[in-house]
């Protein structure tokens, strides 16, 4: 009994939430141990499924519950915006939080819900809405505690695929890519009152893009990275200075990927613009382009042309998803192409992709065909280990696409389970050894 007690306890110490966008430190890695090897013959079954409404949001976990968005049209664009808290062990709904969200000047097509996943600190939960709403709640009631509208207060045109990047919390402050104008298209909120604490870069020079914020330490200082649709900008995040920006006009103001820091390397990587890579001072804060990508074109692509998915950096290689679904590998140093693959998305189609998480030295990959894959990814190639269906795709892709429709939600890993939604349900699948 007390062997028992002392095994439950280390499995306890061991498990791991998954607080906000990619995890901690949106880093897109999943630490856990004690991960099955490979999937069992018979498939993946659900230990829960709870409905849900549309949305592309991925989930948050934290503290026993599954943080999660929606939306459901009233009348075509005008609709309920939803923050839901479910319980992780049975999937019950703790509670709900709505407000109302009119969805006009979105791209229609896409005009189905929240893209942002939740970012969860303590007992408080900041949800971003499409058109910028920005509501802090109680992690534990769902009490609405603050709320800043982007639109109304600082002046943001919601760009047409909606507000997108989560917010990050850094100590006191929580910093949202905001788009406000003229100066404001970041800023950062005391994370307990709502209040502005400070904003920076303007807001008329570009749209404010879909990148969501990251923090890195390098340079001596703590630097938030923000990759808007003008360029890639690094801030003090205690007062929203500019330590250093580069010019990078994006094409539809389409960035999306998150920016990857790997030692002092910092990538991004878009649809039309390509990729680019660049080396950080590491005695004060400063970056010099290392390399970027020549082709300006979705098709002829000489790189990795991202749109939804994050490239991940691992062992002086790049690997991620370029934009008619090639998995491919490039030199980080040079930018040179080693290897591509289709075996990932298994068609060639625009817009193909799949999330990428690292679990040791392994790679956890869902795919937009709902189906969830371990493979090894090294310089000499794709491997694969298996492969299984998570769950249905749901969403319209705006293209043809063999199944019809796709899954494009980041889902969460944590406590040894993936949490996965589509515009109908979300699940949990326990992936325990």
């Amino acid at each position: 009994m007390k062997q028992s007690a002392i095994f439950l306890f280390a499995s306890l110490l061991l498990a791991e939430d998954w607080p906000e966008w990619r995890g901690k430190a949106r880093a897109g890695e999943w630490t856990e141990t004690g991960i099955l090897d490979r999937f069992p013959s018979s498939g993946l079954t659900p230990k829960w499924r709870t409905p849900l409404r549309t949305g592309f949001g991925g989930p948050a976990v934290s503290n026993g519950r599954v943080f999660v968005t929606d939306f459901q049209s009233v009348n075509r664009l005008q609709g309920i915006e939803r923050a839901l808290a479910l319980d992780e062990r049975t999937g019950k709904i703790l509670w709900t939080r709505e407000w109302n969200a009119d969805y006009k000047g979105l791209a229609t097509t896409y005009a189905t819900g929240p893209r942002a996943t939740p970012t969860v600190d303590g007992d408080r939960v900041y949800v971003l809405g499409a058109m910028g709403a920005l509501v802090c709640l109680r992690a534990a009631t769902g009490e609405e505690v603050w709320r800043r509208d982007f639109v109304r207060e600082f002046g943001t045109q919601v760009p047409v695929w909606g507000m997108v990047g989560a917010p990050v919390i850094d100590g006191p402050r929580v910093i949202a890519v905001a788009g406000g104008r003229p100066d404001a298209k970041v800023v950062a909120f005391d994370k307990m009152t709502g209040k502005e604490l400070w904003r920076a870069l303007s807001g008329e020079s570009s749209e404010p893009g879909y990148a969501p914020p990251v923090l890195i330490e390098m340079g001596g200082s703590r630097q938030a990275i923000v990759w808007h649709a003008g360029g890639v900008a690094s801030l003090d995040a205690a007062s929203g200075k500019l330590y250093w920006e580069h010019a990078f006009p994006m094409k539809s103001g389409l960035n999306v990927a998150t920016p990857v820091l790997s030692g002092n390397r910092l990538f991004v990587s878009a649809f039309y613009n390509g990729p680019m890579m660049f080396a950080l001072d590491t005695a004060k804060p400063g970056a010099a382009i290392a390399w970027r990508g020549t082709s300006d074109n979705e098709i002829q692509t000489d790189k990795i042309h991202a749109l939804i998915n994050t490239p991940v950096i691992d062992g002086g290689f790049v690997y991620g998803f370029d934009s008619y679904g090639q998995f491919r590998c490039l030199d980080a140093s040079t930018g040179e192409r080693v290897w591509e693959s289709l075996a990932v998305t298994r068609e060639k189609a625009r817009w193909a992709t799949g999330h990428i998480v690292r679990n040791g030295s392994r790679y956890f990959i869902n795919n937009d065909r709902g189906e969830l894959i371990i493979a090894k990814l090294s310089p000499k190639g794709y491997e694969e280990i298996s492969r299984a269906e998570l769950i249905k795709p749901t969403s319209n892709s705006g293209n043809r696409r063999e199944l019809g429709a796709v899954n494009w939600s980041h889902p969460a890993y944590a406590n040894r389970h993936v949490y996965a939604r589509n515009d109908e349900e979300i699940i949990a699948v326990s992936l325990t050894k």
